[in-house]
């Protein structure tokens, strides 16, 4: 604790750099740099709440190699699958390390116009693009990291090119950003084998730029890169520990001064240039918090920016993980790979993948992609409890995605077509669901990662939501007596305080015959199924 209180003092004084023209400034406005300031922000704005279903693009030089997530750290991870996999085809960390695959990338089928149009086929409302990740190498035309995606690699300017065809087709467009834990995340690249002919031959984290006269980067620093200029995290030989320690606790090895500025510097550039709708921080609550403050300072220039910009309304979106109550009031909730059990009060994300974060070849091979059923359900699910769906389609080395993706995406929006308006511009009902999933106690571990854990949804699994006079109700799996029983809706529990008038099945130009009875309300359904996932009703009541 003294040597955060240490850091912390020390970085106050950090502030008068940002008059420097080598620093960015953080926008003046209201907000300040602290918690108490933040809480000023209260909730997620409307046009958020209204568009409940965004996809993301995780695309970056880890997606190269087609061997899914975290590749840049554990392709140092001797004996792992993925070091397998690298020193087979790439050759030994030590001669061909992760900048050297960075060099391979050329996202040469890249279309984000065409990847867009699919999107918002899809049904995505906004839009997000990864920004770098913890690899700590930027996808933009970065002023303070020239380990960029314009001066190696595809040599393209990416979140130019996302941004461009996110607007053109109407979407918000957000930015996620990754970077802040490159420090402890890269410290695997500090190491050398313990076996074989390699033994004791120290990969390439420790290079720096004198190093590489004669190579193809001649003039760049890898230490900018891997940032591994420091003693390493205890226990750090252990490839699990860092998830104790991401909250920079529990022996971690702290951060400079220089490395945090760096950070803000970084992703002030990023808000200045690409004007994003929304900031997605995959840290607990805040990036590098407790050992700085330089998150809350791009938090406190991002929402200044947006009022500056919005006539005095702050309308920006940034996401943290494992928030308290308080910092609930500063941020939105995101839960990584889950869904809380309950409705919240206020509005949430849950970001998963259809398969994992970076492209992995494997999934592709095994099937192993979630169905546009489960995408569906999940976001169906998530409304009900006042939260919107992220969702990441595994983006190729190549920059496209795979056919298999095609047709999810294809099938989610046939489902959309018919569905879509029990979704957007929804609010959340009295109750969000009935059934034996609603009932279940499903508690999240960690950030999340409770997705999958509930038992399979049948007829009786119903979820609700409202918008204007109307009731949604949405049926999980379409009934094969084709009835189904609304038990909220019963006449002894009927909470929408009125007497059903009418109602009517989406996708489908008939009035459905039903009765209102002690059990529940009764709806007989159609033989014609508008689509074959789930069904959503539309009920009226007389006032």
């Amino acid at each position: 604790m003294k040597t955060i209180k240490s850091t912390l003092c020390l970085l106050a004084t950090l502030g008068c750099m940002a008059c420097s023209p080598s620093h960015e400034t953080m926008q003046e406005g209201p907000y300040e740099s602290t918690w108490e300031s933040l809480s000023q922000y209260g909730g997620a704005p409307e046009w958020f709440q209204d568009a409940k279903f965004g996809i993301w693009a995780h695309w970056g030089p880890q997606c190269q190699p087609e061997q899914g997530d975290w590749y840049a750290r554990n392709m140092y991870n001797e004996g792992s699958r993925q070091y397998k996999w690298h020193v087979e085809n790439y050759g030994h960390p030590s001669e061909f390390g992760f900048k050297d695959v960075i060099h391979s990338w050329k996202g040469e089928k890249w279309n984000p116009d065409s990847l867009m149009a699919l999107y918002k086929k899809a049904g995505a409302r906004y839009f997000f693009a990864m920004g770098n990740h913890h690899d700590n190498f930027d996808l933009w035309n970065s002023k303070y990291q020239p380990w960029n995606s314009v001066n190696m690699g595809p040599q393209k300017d990416i979140l130019a090119g996302w941004e461009k065809a996110a607007r053109a087709n109407g979407l918000r467009f957000g930015v996620s950003i990754h970077a802040a834990h490159a420090w402890t995340w890269m410290e695997t690249s500090q190491r050398a084998d313990k076996q074989g002919e390699k033994n004791g031959i120290p990969y390439d984290g420790k290079l720096t730029k004198a190093d590489g006269k004669g190579t193809w980067w001649e003039g760049y620093d890898p230490q900018e890169l891997y940032a591994q200029n420091h003693p390493l995290s205890e226990g750090s030989e252990d490839i699990n520990r860092i998830h104790s320690q991401w909250a920079w606790e529990n022996g971690v090895a702290l951060p400079t001064e220089e490395y945090c500025q760096n950070f803000f510097d970084r992703t002030v550039d990023m808000i200045n240039k690409y004007n994003p709708d929304l900031v997605y921080y995959d840290d607990t609550s805040m990036p590098l918090w407790p050992v700085s403050d330089a998150g809350l300072r791009t938090v406190a220039h991002f929402y200044n920016k947006s009022i500056k910009e919005h006539e005095g309304k702050n309308e920006a979106v940034v996401f943290a993980k494992i928030l308290t109550d308080e910092q609930k009031e500063c941020l939105v909730w995101d839960v990584e790979k889950g869904v809380p059990d309950q409705k919240q009060d206020k509005p949430w994300q849950t970001c998963t993948c259809l398969g994992n974060w970076h492209y992995d070849r494997h999934k592709y091979e095994a099937n192993g992609y979630k169905s546009a059923a489960t995408v569906v359900r999940m976001l169906v699910d998530i409304v009900s409890k006042n939260g919107n769906l992220l969702l990441s389609v595994p983006v190729r080395g190549n920059g496209s995605i795979d056919e298999k993706e095609e047709a999810i995406l294809e099938d989610i929006a046939s489902w959309i077509a018919v569905n879509g308006e029990g979704v957007y511009g929804t609010r959340p009902w009295k109750v969000f669901g009935e059934g034996p999933v609603a009932e279940a106690v499903i508690p999240l571990k960690g950030q999340g990662f409770n997705e999958g854990k509930h038992q399979p949804y049948t007829a009786q699994d119903i979820r609700f939501v409202k918008k204007g006079d109307f009731l949604y109700v949405h049926v999980m799996v379409w009934p094969e007596n084709r009835k189904v029983i609304v038990k909220s809706l019963s006449i002894g529990k009927d909470l929408t305080g009125n007497t059903v008038n009418k109602v009517e099945l989406l996708g489908y130009d008939h009035f459905l015959e039903y009765s209102q009875t002690n059990e529940g309300l009764i709806v007989e359904l159609p033989e014609t199924k508008p689509n074959s996932i789930s069904l959503t009703l539309k009920i009226s009541t007389i006032q």
